[in-house]
């Protein structure tokens, strides 16, 4: 069964300027450039079978493109012993509204998804045991503006896991087009 999630791309040249973030930290494991994206819905597990339904559906979102900024820096946990570091992205209301759609039209399908709050962003270090403290990355990167970008669709991606972490596999892509166009199409 294919590991699934929802996701964004980001484009090369915000993804290296990320990649400058990277310092030495305690219990880092930083993302490789090709595993940065923007989590839009994770599906964990999904049958083979079901994969034409899932994309069939996520083909019937409504939304029009929007313009996203990365900019900044914030951590899950506290920033002396982090379990994540993320760039954050502006404005989020449009990728908030995204996640409730897919998440609406995959939870009609049957399947189960997360319950958590949604804070969309770019992961670019997870941490094991004992980590080290990110406060100098965070009064450093703070505020830092890494760029803007188009979305004009998002991905479905298959996650596998390797040695050296996740690698991610574009399943299919969904364009996003403005409502009056697509109300004009129906």
């Amino acid at each position: 069964m294919p590991r699934l999630f929802f996701g964004l791309e980001i484009p090369v040249q915000i993804k290296a300027r990320l990649s400058k973030v990277r310092a030495e930290v305690s219990a880092a494991k930083w993302q490789s450039v090709e595993q940065m994206h923007i989590t839009l819905l994770f599906l964990g597990d999904v049958d083979e079978g079901r994969l034409s339904a899932v994309c069939e559906a996520a083909r019937r979102n409504p939304q029009a493109p929007f313009e996203l900024s990365v900019a900044g820096l914030g951590c899950f946990g506290q920033p002396c012993a982090p379990r994540n570091l993320w760039a954050a992205i502006q404005p989020e209301a449009p990728v908030v509204s995204l996640h409730n759609a897919i998440k609406e039209q995959m939870e009609r399908l049957g399947l189960i998804t997360e319950s958590r709050a949604f804070l969309p962003h770019i992961t670019l270090s997870r941490f094991k045991r004992q980590p080290g403290s990110v406060e100098g990355l965070l009064a450093e990167y703070g505020e830092k503006a890494f760029g803007s970008f188009q979305v004009d669709q998002f991905v479905l991606f298959e996650s596998e896991q390797s040695a050296d972490g996740s690698v991610y596999t574009v399943v299919d892509r969904f364009p996003l087009s403005p409502i009056g166009e697509e109300l004009q199409n129906s």
